[in-house]
């Protein structure tokens, strides 16, 4: 009896799904760079700006900068999500090494990385937009980064990249409560220098054992959760010209370095 032929079916296959998504976030930021410099000025302004989200942070979190529990946590944010580095090279070499990275790594840190995609395309995306409204890219205060933001508007975008952010917090804090992930990352060290991972794979073990040191970082999380969405909240508000104490424009200024 003759076997009937069966047509082959292909599956969506979750990991291709994930590599495309995460190329596709790094071509957005590599669009991002690229538009920067056809821009005259606008690689400048988008420089300063970052420079002075940097200051902000620093003035918000100055708190938990200075504790013994939740400094290093603070730092590991201020450096990896908030800091004004140029990560071109390394996010070049990133997008060669994507399809590695997915097949390598353990699935809840690609998800982590894929994560970190997004965030990264939204974050330059705002950034580019923001800098547009900058009359100066020397004399960033608190006023022109006021009208700037509210320039921009988006509010749905800040709200989600707010909550990228705090995704971000969550599963590196998850990592913390499986040991053997964290095996799994110190064996990845030599595979993922060889595949171009090196940077990545430093990003992953400094954030897991910060967020080990903390002994649980819901507190932090929490804090970080309430801080930038209040911000977000009054900055959209403020009216930056006519700050009367106790109103939302007020409240805002205090949040942001004035220098």
């Amino acid at each position: 009896m003759a076997r009937s032929r069966l047509k082959k079916v292909h599956l969506p296959n979750r990991m291709s799904a994930t590599t495309e998504a995460i190329l596709a976030n790094l071509k957005i930021v590599a669009d991002e760079r690229a538009l920067r410099v056809n821009v005259p000025g606008l690689a400048a302004k988008v420089s300063a700006l970052k420079e002075y989200q940097q200051r902000r942070f620093v003035h918000t979190y100055a708190d938990l900068l200075a504790t013994t529990r939740y400094g290093a946590a603070a730092q590991f944010f201020l450096d990896e999500l908030y800091g004004p580095s140029d990560f071109s090279r390394r996010d070049t070499q990133f997008a060669r090494v994507v399809p590695a990275l997915v097949r390598l790594f353990p699935s809840e840190v690609v998800q982590t990385v894929a994560t970190l995609a997004r965030l990264h395309a939204l974050s330059e995306t705002l950034d580019s937009t923001m800098a547009r409204h900058l009359v100066d890219d020397t004399q960033i205060t608190a006023h022109p980064y006021i009208r700037a933001w509210q320039a921009t508007g988006r509010v749905a975008d800040r709200e989600s990249q707010i909550a990228l952010t705090l995704e971000v917090a969550s599963r590196l804090d998850r990592f913390t409560r499986k040991p053997l992930l964290r095996n799994s990352l110190r064996l990845m060290r030599g595979p993922a220098r060889a595949a171009g991972l090196g940077e990545l794979q430093q990003f992953l073990e400094n954030g897991f054992d910060t967020f080990r040191a903390m002994k649980g970082s819901q507190e932090f999380i929490s804090i970080v959760e309430l801080r930038e969405r209040a911000l977000a909240s009054s900055l959209f508000q403020a009216d930056a010209v006519n700050a009367v104490p106790g109103s939302a424009a007020d409240r805002s200024l205090a949040n942001l370095p004035s220098t």
